[in-house]
């Protein structure tokens, strides 16, 4: 009988811990961009990652300008994101620390397939943005502040553009959900190459504009401050950035492709 119980509160016991979260210290909250998750590069890299470590990672996906706001009120453990501009700030003001380059893909502007505008002859994006403006066709901006967003409106101010014609429409939304807009209401966008790729199958566009390095889209890994934030979970966010600048990661980032495309190309080195 007592072989019994003690059976019985030992399989309790152990329902219990299965059914128990994971430590709090074994968490890893990463504020990252859209597009490293509406591409599905995250969810390629992520259980590897988790499987060797034992952490487990909590994803925000966001635009960078959230994930960097989240990240200077200590909210994530470590940000991914693609605004040199704003990450480089980051950093200087004491935020951010160990920036390191992971991967690149590029932006490219995406249009409908017959590019009412004539825009695939431009020599520039900032060309091509002044076509989409004379042209009266929409564009759909991101309008959230992500890296994306930020780009493109570097585009305009380069062009000497100030975007508020008609057909301009800002929506606030990330990459995914604006190219099915653009999409819906055939008209212009600015996305990264790795989101239209991964949404090539449920949208209606083209690469009206490749711009080449000119559009390059780099993104970084940067830890967050330890003396501003002692509480965050520093070793596991170190453990995920010494990860992605391995030859594992690197390779599986350069081997990752939706439809036969590759998406990202490593970018590390020492």
């Amino acid at each position: 009988m007592l072989n019994l119980k003690r059976a019985i509160g030992l399989a309790v016991t152990a329902a219990l811990f299965v059914g128990m979260p994971v430590q709090a210290n074994e968490v890893i909250k990463l504020a990252t961009t859209t597009s490293t998750e509406n591409s599905g590069l995250l969810k390629n890299l992520l259980p590897k990652f988790e499987a060797e470590s034992g952490y487990k990672v909590q994803v925000i996906a966001t635009g960078t300008g959230k994930a960097l706001k989240l990240a200077r009120q200590g909210d994530v453990d470590v940000v991914m994101t693609h605004a040199p501009g704003a990450e480089a700030k980051f950093v200087e003001e004491g935020y951010g620390r160990l920036p390191r380059g992971i991967m690149e893909n590029d932006f490219v502007v995406l249009g409908p397939k017959n590019d009412p505008a004539k825009i695939r002859s431009s020599k520039t994006a900032e060309e091509a943005f002044a076509k989409i403006e004379k042209s009266g066709v929409p564009f759909i901006s991101r309008g959230d502040n992500s890296g994306t967003n930020m780009k493109e409106l570097l585009i305009w101010k380069n062009a000497k553009i100030t975007p508020d014609f008609k057909g301009y429409t800002s929506v606030g939304q990330g990459m995914g959900k604006t190219l099915l807009m653009a999409s819906e209401l055939e008209a212009y966008t600015l996305s990264d190459r790795g989101t239209f790729v991964a949404y090539s199958g449920k949208i209606d566009l083209a690469v009206d504009f490749d711009g080449g390095a000119a559009l390059a889209n780099p993104y970084q890994i940067i830890l967050i401050s330890e003396s501003k934030y002692p509480t965050l979970n520093h070793k596991g966010a170190q453990a995920l950035s010494d990860w992605l600048i391995g030859a594992e990661a690197q390779g599986m980032i350069n081997n990752y492709k939706v439809q036969g495309e590759q998406l990202f190309k490593a970018t590390y080195s020492e």
